[in-house]
């Protein structure tokens, strides 16, 4: 994996800045989108800033941090060909990828330790959809997004 973007809230910083660390030690090259402290801010628009990228192509994936991960996969989710996914373990992590074809992961600081949580990131980042059976739910999932936006 070669470009990533990744993004947090107030909630997420602190675990947001290890993963990059994490990443950037593995020879990642990693796109911040925000946010830059620990200071109060709204997720969605840092969800919205790293799922943008993911749909236009100018990153392959995306990570998202917030207190439990889950605000971040909902706002995310919003966008079209978005498929965000909120982890807690290396299993969930890799079916995630492998049967849903998950773009974005979303972590909480709130709920993982750094080191399960840069596990969590090896897991998504190595693995790939399996396609097949799972090609047709994908699709499913397409046509509901074409109707509803």
């Amino acid at each position: 994996m070669s470009k990533i973007a990744i993004g947090s809230d107030h909630g997420g910083f602190d675990l947001k800045e290890i993963i990059k660390t994490h990443l950037a030690g593995k020879g990642v090259e990693v796109h911040d989108c925000g946010t830059d402290s620990s200071a109060s801010c709204d997720y969605p628009a840092f969800a919205q800033a790293v799922a943008q990228r993911v749909k236009d192509g100018s990153a392959e994936l995306g990570i998202l941090v917030c207190g439990t991960g889950i605000g971040m996969s909902i706002a995310a989710n919003k966008i079209p060909g978005i498929r965000a996914a909120a982890v807690t373990d290396c299993f969930s992590a890799a079916a995630t990828r492998k049967h849903n074809d998950a773009n974005i992961l979303c972590l909480g600081q709130r709920v993982l330790g750094p080191g399960l949580a840069c596990l969590i990131v090896d897991t998504f980042l190595r693995e790939s959809f399996d396609g097949g059976r799972h090609r047709k739910r994908l699709d499913m999932i397409a046509q509901m997004e074409q109707k509803t936006f």
